[in-house]
């Protein structure tokens, strides 16, 4: 049986660099999640691709579960099977789960590392990666239509054999084996530190390392919607809490977690955060000098300066992308490529998976340090130290700023329209030398001359301008920041 709503007057809805997010039970409804699951379905349904299914899963966060059932109801009513996550996962199990399965889609309900006051809805491509420009372009026309939508109770599908439970863990632990021995892993005399943010992450590291002598600890395990206060972003502050716990428990490196595992962090032995951009250029270098690999590698534009130097020294083509998993993934698949990264902590691999993943990210830094280990190169603060003098320098910092709806199409309008007009000739005391705007159309990036940088980017979803820098110091990183700071806010 199938049941009928309607859906008029609701609000536009459109994807970002990552899915649809949006505050719960203001624009995040139920209603919303069944247009977004609409979508899906007419895009389905044009490729004549029903019988390949479509994928569903879910995170910790609030009512996922039922938010995800809500979105089964209404593929299912299209007669598209449905393999519905029996728990909440991590997002790339769903990746890999319609690669393994061929499934003509997936959708994940997820947040990733919003606040917990958010929730969200995230496209998989049959490719695995995430949804691309091209998918997501049907997708927001159908939701654009407003029409009608047909839903199909979730035990009347069930019973029908539409939906049926998947369980990720043995299969993605086989897959992950392909090109990783977990074995040597397991074997390592090591005490690590995990911390997946009370996260959809929580448990599986523990889970792939088990059955060995390394020792594997891990922090706030148990669900929890709110996130501890904090976002489950692994970046400080919110991971002050596990840095402050690597050195008191003596262990040898931290591992991180996003609110639902497909993004990745480390700490070394101190509680040092190793931030995003070093952790680009440590997995580079992996792949390079100890895997011997000479794939491309694809970047965003908010990335490391440090991956065209080892690009340079390893012979690999470096290309660059828009911010966002939709451009970098496909990218990926275009090039061949073995890495592709983003800037927020988001790594994918081409001999694995064309999507972020977290939790192979993390085992593969783990790999890294203990090869290093073997060299002789040891703790993981001495590796570090090392690296950057074959990388250079990487003095990274992003800040966030906030702003009233009401002002923002005036900061926007500075942004965006009066820079092109007149971009800054210094920044921070020192010369701009090169000029790029941003191939999306919503910032600008600025080069001196040692080759530090800074990058502003206005968001299209909320009311926010993003300031990055990766500079030559630390000192001229915090300059930096104080003048893109300067240079948003109109001064």
């Amino acid at each position: 049986m199938t049941e009928t709503a309607g859906t008029g007057g609701s609000p536009t809805i459109v994807f970002g660099t990552d899915g649809w997010r949006a505050r719960i039970a203001e624009d995040f409804t139920f209603d919303n999640v069944r247009r977004c699951a609409a979508g899906v379905a007419r895009y389905v349904v044009e490729r004549g691709e029903q019988a390949k299914g479509v994928v569903v899963a879910y995170d910790r966060r609030f009512a996922s579960e039922h938010f995800a059932m809500a979105a089964a109801e209404v593929v299912a009513a299209q007669d598209i099977p449905v393999a519905f996550g029996q728990e909440a996962m991590p997002t790339q199990m769903a990746s890999y789960e319609v690669l393994e399965r061929g499934a003509s889609a997936g959708i994940v309900i997820t947040a990733s590392h919003n606040p917990w006051t958010d929730n969200g809805f995230k496209v998989k491509a049959p490719t695995g990666s995430a949804g691309g420009p091209d998918m997501l372009a049907v997708i927001e026309r159908a939701i654009a239509e407003d029409l009608p939508i047909e839903r199909r109770p979730f035990a009347d599908a069930v019973g029908a054999s539409l939906v049926e439970a998947f369980d990720p863990y043995e299969g993605y632990e086989r897959y992950v084996r392909r090109t990783l021995d977990l074995d040597a892993l397991r074997a390592a005399d090591l005490s690590v530190l995990v911390e997946p943010l009370w996260g959809a992450g929580a448990g599986w590291l523990s889970r792939l390392l088990r059955g060995g002598t390394i020792r594997v600890t891990e922090l706030h395990q148990e669900r929890n919607p709110y996130f501890g206060g904090v976002n489950p972003e692994p970046i400080r502050p919110n991971v002050d809490e596990a840095l402050a716990a690597v050195p008191a428990g003596r262990h040898d490196v931290g591992l991180l977690l996003d609110g639902d595992a497909d993004r990745a962090g480390a700490a070394d032995e101190r509680g040092a955060f190793i931030h995003q951009l070093e952790v680009t250029g440590l997995l580079v270098y992996y792949l390079a000098e100890h895997r011997g690999m000479r794939d491309p590698i694809v970047i965003s534009v908010n990335n490391t300066s440090m991956a065209e130097r080892l690009g340079e020294r390893y012979g690999l083509a470096v290309h660059e992308t828009p911010v966002g998993f939709k451009y970098i993934g496909p990218k990926m698949i275009e090039t061949g490529a073995m890495l592709g990264a983003e800037e927020s902590g988001g790594y994918g691999f081409g001999m694995h998976l064309p999507e972020r993943d977290g939790l192979y990210a993390d085992l593969l830094l783990l790999d890294l340090f203990l090869r290093e280990r073997a060299r002789g190169v040891w703790p993981v603060s001495k590796i570090v130290e090392r690296f950057h003098e074959l990388a250079g320098p990487s003095y990274y910092l992003r800040v966030d700023l906030h702003f009233q709806r009401s002002e923002y199409d005036a900061v926007k309008q500075h942004l965006l329209v009066d820079l092109r007009e007149k971009a800054p000739s210094e920044l921070a005391g020192r010369p701009v030398t090169r000029t790029v705007a941003l191939s999306t159309n919503d910032g600008y990036k600025f080069f001196i001359a040692d080759g530090s940088w800074l990058l502003v980017r206005s968001s299209g979803t909320e009311p926010l301008v993003r300031i990055y820098t990766e500079s030559s110091s630390p000192d001229l990183r915090d300059a930096m920041l104080a003048a893109g700071e300067q240079l948003v806010r109109g001064g």
